[in-house]
């Protein structure tokens, strides 16, 4: 969502800091991720643009959605949204130091996925354990998801420390 070409965080110019979602449409539909979307934060607060809230569709139906959409939550809460519902253009993945930013700061299992060749960015085992270690999921669920994920017994005891009950 913006203008100058190959944004930094020091040099951000009119970006936005986003989120891109690539998912499987057999599985979810975009008027779910929606839901999701307006339930996950607040529509209402405006922010300078490098936090505004915004929608980026790819086409004309995911805008038709998402308009809709805007109108239905807007109608459901009762009050202005600030979100802005615009076209995808080219996105930038963040610096490498912002991808999954609290997975980093549990240091021994980043270091650990790395030297196992896993790349942040992509890797669903590191967003998941990001989810994980940032406070998200519970015990319970680690424990049913850590084989699935294929975690080493050694990362998995890394990772349960970070874990909440």
């Amino acid at each position: 969502g913006g203008t100058t070409k190959n944004p930094t965080y020091q040099n951000l110019g009119d970006h936005t800091e986003t989120v891109q979602l690539e998912y499987d449409p057999i599985a979810t539909s975009y008027d779910r991720l929606l839901e999701m979307f307006w339930g996950f934060h607040d529509a209402t607060a405006c922010h300078k643009r490098q936090y505004m809230s915004a929608i980026f569709y790819h086409d004309q139906e995911q805008k038709q959605i998402a308009e809709d959409s805007f109108k239905k939550q807007q109608h459901k809460i009762g009050k202005t949204l600030a979100t802005k519902i615009l076209p995808a253009e080219t996105f930038y993945d963040a610096e490498d130091y912002h991808q999954k930013y609290l997975l980093q700061r549990c240091a021994d299992v980043c270091k650990s996925l790395r030297a196992a060749g896993v790349n942040l960015k992509t890797s669903h085992v590191a967003a998941r354990l990001n989810g994980y270690c940032s406070g998200n999921g519970s015990k319970a669920s680690f424990e049913a998801e850590c084989t699935q994920l294929g975690l080493s017994d050694q990362l998995t005891e890394m990772a349960r420390r970070y874990v909440k009950q």
